[in-house]
């Protein structure tokens, strides 16, 4: 064995050699099933989805069988999962997406997707603090009578998620559990207390009635619905971090998809309960993103919903730590194959998180809230407020994003095991993951068509084709990477969506 101190390094304990790039591999066994899906589910947050998205979805887009929708998308989600777990049984990789993808169309497509996953959970990870800043800053003036800009909160909260980034994974598992915990528990009590005191209607089941998901409305409604489940799909991207990958990633993903389906389904109905199917159109227009704090007021009380307001900022919070460990993670990958720098291809010598990733994610949110924070000269309730734009224009942006990697990731898993011979074995996989692949990229297309009404812009608006192109230019540029690596540097290139499988064999060469 050689003893090159480029590649070895003693241990002071036994004097055992060991691999010095073991930096670039991930700390393996530190996740078993209830942390990895605590932090799967955290980026779900469920009480902002009640609060936030099921609100905006009634209002704005008139759609009464929203309840039906959850259960239809969690349908399409299911099919995803079948083919998406079973690749995760073949491939362990930080990089989850652009690694499948990767294996199963190539090293290019690869790069590209890497490109567009990095730009697309850093946009979701950046909107939700603006949507943070906003809500404690009114928080802050309602009980405390204190008068803070929104964006303060949101730089506050920044370097503390960053902070958090440098800690243990197991560590931040903890801090999401907690308070997801806390969050389903209240938004399971509101949906208790509506079905007990429902509104002039009854227990009426007609939110589930297929005649409701009619109109034009119903293909952005999806939009809005699919982005309430992102989250479930992050769970391959710890996979080096689990006890037993082949074996938890797939268990936790359908536990997250049809648990978030069963519950986002039902809190929906609650609503409509609450206030009756045909009333719940025009509450949800009158109240707006105070619907469930409304309705909580009259059942549960002041204190409980005193209590809701503080849990929907927690709840937040949970989402920028998940979020957040996810593009470290997608940042480390990438680094360790090529696709960015080196340096952020090692992990943090005392934790084994990784720490460039970790510090990448935090300058950028820092840059962009200080950017939006720059150009704020209008009240936080104004709706071309830059603070409202931040959330809307960056969560769509992720969502169309992850949208697209889902579609692409199915295709992936088809021709992968096509290539592999296994295409009889698999059969009913690829089958799945054909169908959801076709949902996925109809929603896609919808998604693009009505970007507008998504981001609240006017007809013809720029916007309408500039945000969702940022998606189009993350992939041209990821695919551009990718066909120079393989013309200039094939070594790396064919290295892409390899992993710690590289790892091991540079590990192997150098012994």
């Amino acid at each position: 064995m050689t003893t090159d101190s480029s590649s070895t390094s003693t241990s002071a304990a036994g004097g055992i050699s060991t691999f010095k790039g073991q930096e670039r591999a991930l700390r393996a066994d530190r996740l078993g099933t209830g942390g990895l899906l605590l932090s799967v589910l955290a980026a779900t947050a469920p009480l902002m989805v009640v609060a936030g998205v099921m609100p905006t979805t009634f209002a704005v887009m008139g759609i009464v069988g929203q309840p039906l929708l959850f259960v239809v998308l969690g349908v399409v989600l299911i099919l995803f999962s079948i083919g998406y777990a079973e690749m995760s049984r073949h491939v362990h990789n930080a990089g989850a997406f652009y690694a499948y993808i990767s294996r199963g169309l190539g090293g290019t497509a690869g790069a590209g997707a890497a490109l567009v996953a990095l730009v697309a959970y850093n946009a979701l990870q950046i909107g939700i603090y603006g949507i943070f800043g906003f809500e404690v800053s009114g928080l802050l003036a309602t009980y405390a009578e204190v008068e803070i800009a929104w964006w303060i909160p949101a730089l506050v909260a920044a370097l503390a998620v960053g902070l958090l980034g440098w800690l243990k994974i197991d560590v931040n598992a903890r801090v999401l559990g907690v308070l997801l915990v806390i969050e389903v528990l209240l938004v399971v009590i509101f949906d208790v207390a509506a079905l007990a005191d429902p509104g002039k209607e009854g227990l009426s089941l007609h939110a589930f009635n297929p005649d409701t998901l009619t109109g034009a409305g119903v293909g952005t409604a999806l939009c809005f619905c699919i982005a309430a489940f992102l989250g479930f799909e992050q769970a391959p991207v710890y996979a080096e971090e689990t006890t037993r990958p082949h074996v938890l990633v797939p268990r936790v993903m359908f536990l997250a998809v049809g648990g978030v389906a069963v519950f986002f389904a039902l809190s929906s109905w609650a609503l409509t309960v609450a206030t009756g199917p045909a009333a719940i159109v025009g509450t949800a227009q009158k109240q707006s993103a105070g619907l469930l704090f409304f309705l909580t007021e009259s059942r549960l009380g002041g204190t409980f919903t005193d209590v809701l307001h503080v849990l929907f900022v927690t709840g937040m919070f949970a989402a920028l730590l998940s979020f957040h460990n996810v593009v470290a993670r997608y940042a480390f990958a990438m680094g360790r194959e090529g696709l960015l720098p080196a340096a952020f291809g090692r992990t943090s010598g005392t934790s084994g998180a990784p720490g460039t990733g970790s510090l990448l994610q935090t300058v950028v949110a820092v840059v962009v809230v200080a950017a939006f924070a720059i150009v704020d000269d209008k009240p936080a309730g104004d709706p071309t407020a830059p603070v409202l734009h931040l959330f809307t224009w960056f969560g769509n942006i992720g969502a169309l994003g992850v949208i697209v990697l889902m579609a692409a990731a199915s295709l992936s898993v088809v021709v992968f095991f096509v290539r592999r011979g296994a295409a009889g074995a698999q059969a009913w996989r690829l089958v799945t993951s054909a169908l959801a692949g076709i949902a996925l990229l109809v929603i896609a297309g919808y998604t693009v068509k009505d970007f507008e009404v998504l981001v609240g812009a006017g007809p013809g608006s720029s916007l309408s084709w500039i945000l969702p192109g940022t998606i189009g230019l993350a992939l041209a540029a990821g695919l551009v990477l990718g066909l120079v690596l393989r013309a200039r540097a094939p070594e790396k290139h064919a290295r892409i969506g390899l992993g710690n499988e590289a790892f091991q064999l540079d590990k192997a060469a150098s012994s």
